[in-house]
């Protein structure tokens, strides 16, 4: 039987020597249950289970934080979600909150931010790191513009881009998300038409551009 009462984190983060700094900076006031190192295991992690906080580093491998976030927000409505992003630019900010963020963390800040935005989160209220404008926020999320007009692709097709943009064939991605080769053409195919590219490589660009790959 657990007998700690600290709150329950797990830490998804790509990069070994930055999931261990985020343990080490949490643990004295918090209890990581697990690091994982891409949003397929992040969400797997956080379904078994149950943590209270999700640390999510935006860009993760096989599934981006921000899909893997929304994921298991959908299903775990009590997690609260830490973002943590290179990037202080506004609109990825407030697609990180419509994805149910309750907080925003830049990556070079100090550590001090990480662990007093995983307090404001458990205490149930937000954070965002002050280089990023709260009023700019706010108004992008008023303004319910989905983020680089660009989530004109369903949740599946992000899925698949971003594995194909990986480098995976199409048989591998299908293996990955348990679909087959056939179906994930299909996708691709439909994506291209939609994003009006014509090549793998106008994929590439788009995957890049939407900051669904560690770069």
């Amino acid at each position: 039987m657990n007998t700690d009462a600290r709150p329950r984190l797990v830490i998804g983060n790509d990069h070994k020597l930055l999931a261990d700094a985020c343990r080490r900076l949490l643990e004295p006031e918090f209890q990581v249950v697990a690091l994982v190192t891409d949003g397929r295991s992040l969400i797997d992690a956080a379904l078994n289970l149950k943590p209270d906080v999700a640390i999510v580093d935006i860009a993760m491998p096989l599934l981006n934080g921000l899909d893997a976030g929304e994921q298991i927000k959908r299903r775990l409505r009590s997690v609260k979600l830490v973002f943590l992003a290179i990037s202080d630019d506004a609109e990825l900010a407030a697609e990180a909150f419509r994805r149910g963020a309750s907080a925003y963390v830049l990556k070079q800040a100090g550590g001090d931010e990480l662990v007093n935005a995983t307090r404001t989160v458990v205490q149930g209220r937000t954070f965002l790191s002050s280089s990023v404008a709260r009023e700019t926020i706010t108004f992008l999320l008023n303004r319910d513009k989905p983020f680089g007009a660009a989530r004109r692709l369903s949740g599946r097709q992000s899925e698949i881009l971003q594995l194909l943009a990986e480098g995976m064939s199409m048989k591998e991605a299908a293996g990955v998300l348990g679909i087959s080769p056939a179906t994930v053409a299909f996708h691709k195919y439909q994506m291209m038409e939609t994003l009006g590219v014509k090549t793998n490589a106008g994929l590439l660009r788009y995957a890049i551009n939407q900051q669904l790959l560690c770069v």
